[in-house]
């Protein structure tokens, strides 16, 4: 590894095992400074693939597209976005020459991969970064070094790996006890149940509906644990303006809330709560005391919480609205009285997530006074991070779970992330499998998609297929928008075929939470494109549509409308899992190309050959997912498997060599 220090860098804590900068030029590529604007040019081979950049659009291959990092409530992920909610500026060119580059700057950064022109590699941002180089062997020995600079990943509770249902839409107690209900009359295995913005008073972080949850909530908690459901509370960013609200009246008093140019006035923008302000969480002491309000729901048991909105999100601001107020006065003072309609629209669309907004607040931090824009990208960051630092103080030595929308390179230290409104599209499917690589490459492990599709209207199959991928992400939940179909599994009359996946997720939790630990422990992949590990064979760099799920297992998901069955190319031999209701088959197959059978009513899978895989028992919560009782899957003879007490903040991992019998 190698640093490179342009201008006078905002420290993002990103590396935390850093190196003396190196003075000159980077040994490969082009980089020059003009007008304060930094670029690196790279003239790409034409085999030249080119993977990371975390949570984008598009393929595992990066090549051919325009990528920004600036993270964006972005709801619509269409293959034409160049941004979506984290910012993750972590890339492997592979190739006749194969490094890796970290641009770490918190600010607008452009990735032009290919997509001006087909050979050229062109990064730009303004000029005050620290670039670090990296050369290895090949793909996996970067990754190592680079996830052993940022340092450790964060590791979720095991109760986490259980199954979670979620619907923005649950408002009442019983609308919650509901479905928990549902669930046992169903016997389909639960562990997490969400609560979206509505459980809160009139969106106010750190509230709890007075009329449904505010006189019995301690009540409300303990019946669901005695039902062995963790209830996930979300958090937003935005604190809304209002007087004897206890949130906004203790941060206006000291000054914890980002303020305008003259770094007095409080910047009022607008979310879920209407006009609200916004936690300055690069301040210590603002991040320090928004952390520690967390304990109005932790006082009661809740051990799990979401962060959402805070890219930041802004609706409008006030200054837009008068702006666009402005605009419109004008429009209708012309001589013929017409409004341009669609410069209209624009003009309304403009006022969300403005750049103008963006750029007109600040920050109070260690090192001054720094305008928005410039450090955007840490906003999400420094939340989570302004919980798991509390968390340490409210729940010494247990683990929280805690994942966000946003985030940057660092936050991965601090809590998960979940991939964003993402819609009950076909598309989508593929979307997942590529970003999983990319998110393990920049230190996210505890990730997953909201299955089924957050936005739209899912169908059974959908599900099934969504579900069918689920299984194997370490943070697996059904996540649905008001005002769309209901999509728990029992609103299905495959109801049972869905509960059947699940059931096969909880078996197959003592291998992925072991995966997942020997993934952090080792500075590894969990999920790997199959490149990554084959790496001298053609045919494998071109697949984008398998992974390799720790050491053993790959999958090969459907991914389109109405197919029954698809080819799946085997780099090497291996057995092929069928999962039925009530049997398990493993069938050798040769390496090459096969045509493979994928009923939706099946969970169908690859482990690798000479690799075990142990199956437990069903379950149906993860407290009572075990290896007493060992199903084998796959033809090697032991299984290396890591494992802790699953709650435990700094928890001893065990490593022991299971054998089969």
């Amino acid at each position: 590894m190698e640093k490179y220090v342009y201008g006078k860098p905002f420290d993002t804590q990103a590396i935390i095992n850093d190196i003396e900068a190196v003075p000159g030029q980077v040994p490969i590529g082009i980089s020059a400074i003009i007008d304060h604007k930094f670029t690196f040019d790279y003239m790409m081979k034409p085999d030249d693939i080119v993977y990371g950049l975390g949570e984008q659009v598009r393929g595992i291959n990066k090549r051919g597209w325009e990528y920004i990092s600036w993270a964006t409530d972005e709801p619509h992920h269409h293959e034409d976005k160049r941004s979506l909610y984290s910012a993750h500026n972590f890339l492997i060119i592979s190739g006749e020459k194969t490094f890796g580059l970290f641009i770490d700057y918190p600010g607008y950064v452009k990735f032009d991969i290919g997509y001006t022109r087909s050979d050229l590699l062109h990064i730009e941002c303004e000029a005050d970064l620290k670039l670090y180089y990296f050369e290895g062997e090949d793909v996996l020995d970067i990754v190592s070094q680079f996830r052993k600079a940022i340092g450790k990943s964060y590791i979720a509770p095991k109760f986490s790996f259980g199954y979670g249902q979620s619907r923005w839409g649950y408002k009442t107690k019983d609308d919650f006890k509901n479905v928990v209900k549902q669930f046992e009359n169903h016997d389909i295995p639960i562990d997490l149940l969400y609560m979206d913005i509505d459980y809160m008073q009139e969106y106010e972080d750190f509230t709890l509906n007075e009329k449904e949850f505010e006189p019995d909530f301690s009540e409300f908690v303990n019946w669901m644990k005695s039902h062995k459901i963790h209830l996930v509370p979300i958090i937003d960013a935005g604190i809304k303006v209002k007087d004897n609200y206890f949130a906004y009246e203790e941060g206006k008093k000291n000054n914890y809330f980002c303020k305008l140019k003259d770094h007095k006035s409080d910047f009022i923008g607008a979310v879920w709560p209407g006009y609200s302000v916004l936690p300055d969480f690069l301040n210590d002491e603002a991040r320090n005391w928004f952390g520690l309000k967390y304990e109005n729901l932790t006082k009661y048991g809740i051990d799990a919480f979401w962060n959402d909105m805070n890219e930041p999100a802004l609706f409008y601001s006030k200054y837009g609205i008068e702006r666009l107020n402005k605009q419109l006065k004008q429009f209708l003072a012309n001589d013929k009285n017409e409004v341009p309609y669609f410069k209209l629209c624009m003009d309304v669309e403009s006022v969300k997530n403005s750049m103008d907004d963006y750029c007109r607040f600040y920050h109070n931090t260690k090192e001054g006074w720094i305008r928005h824009d410039k450090v955007h990208n840490l906003y999400g960051y420094n939340m989570t991070k302004s919980a798991y630092e509390a968390f340490e103080k409210l729940r010494p030595n247990k683990r929280t779970l805690m994942f966000s929308r946003s985030s940057y390179i660092g936050m991965h230290r601090y809590g998960g992330i979940w991939t964003g409104d993402n819609k009950s599209w076909w598309s989508h499917l593929d979307l997942v499998l590529h970003q999983l690589p990319a998110l393990n490459m920049a230190g996210f492990l505890y990730t997953g998609p909201d299955l089924g599709g957050f936005g739209e209207d899912t169908t059974p199959d959908l599900l099934q297929r969504f579900l069918q991928i689920g299984v194997f992400t370490p943070l697996m939940r059904n996540h649905s928008a008001i005002g769309t179909r209901e999509q728990e599994p029992y609103q299905f009359e495959q109801v049972q075929e869905i509960a059947q996946l699940i059931r096969l997720r909880y078996r197959l939790i003592p291998y992925l939470y072991s995966e997942y630990l020997k993934a952090i422990e080792n500075d590894t992949l969990m999920f790997k494109a199959l490149a990554f590990d084959f790496k001298d064979d053609p045919i494998a760099k071109t697949i984008e549509d398998q992974l390799l799920i720790g050491n053993e297992i790959m999958i090969a998901p459907i991914t389109t409308q109405n197919a029954t069955g698809r080819t799946v190319y085997l780099p090497e031999p291996m057995l092929c899992i069928v999962c039925k209701k009530g049997s398990i088959t493993q069938t050798v197959m040769k390496a090459g190309w096969h045509y493979v059978q994928y009923p939706l009513n099946e969970l169908v899978f690859f482990v690798r050959a000479g690799k075990l895989v142990p199956l437990g028992p069903n379950a149906n919560h993860v407290q009572d997912t075990n290896l007493d009782s060992i199903e084998w899957l796959g033809n090697g003879t032991t299984y290396e498997l890591y494992s802790d007490d699953g709650i435990s903040e700094n928890a001893e991992i065990s490593i022991t060599t299971l054998k089969r019998s």
